[in-house]
């Protein structure tokens, strides 16, 4: 299972990348393998100042719909448009073009508390 060690992670298994004080947010290898096969990424929050642990959108596998949650609070600046069109990339490569909205953080010390790449690790049992 792929765990960078150069993100910050959430028991939601959303993974959060800060670049100075914006920050690229999507789901982890972990969550999307439980997922399935995703056919639809829904994201209609762009341009609103949403708090930690609120839903920014949901997205769909063949067996089910998940919500995704705000792991920090911020604005939505985009969602990745890629995913309209291929969101199967969040299973091939949920760290990269699976990347799912782009924010601007109103706290960056925020992340600074999500889970390390080892503290994620302990909790999914590994």
């Amino acid at each position: 299972m792929n765990i960078p060690d150069h993100l910050r992670y959430t028991a939601d298994h959303e993974w959060v990348a800060r670049k100075s004080d914006t920050a690229l947010v999507g789901i982890t290898d972990y969550a999307q393998g439980e997922l399935g096969d995703i056919v639809f990424v829904e994201i209609e929050t762009v341009g609103q100042a949403l708090r930690q642990g609120d839903v920014f959108g949901t997205v769909e596998a063949v067996k089910t719909v998940s919500d995704l949650f705000m792991p920090v609070s911020g604005t939505l600046l985009e969602k990745n448009a890629g995913l309209d069109s291929t969101p199967e990339a969040v299973n091939s490569d949920a760290y990269g073009s699976g990347w799912m909205v782009r924010i601007q953080l109103d706290d960056p010390a925020q992340v600074d508390a999500l889970m390390s790449p080892d503290e994620y690790r302990k909790h999914l049992g590994l």
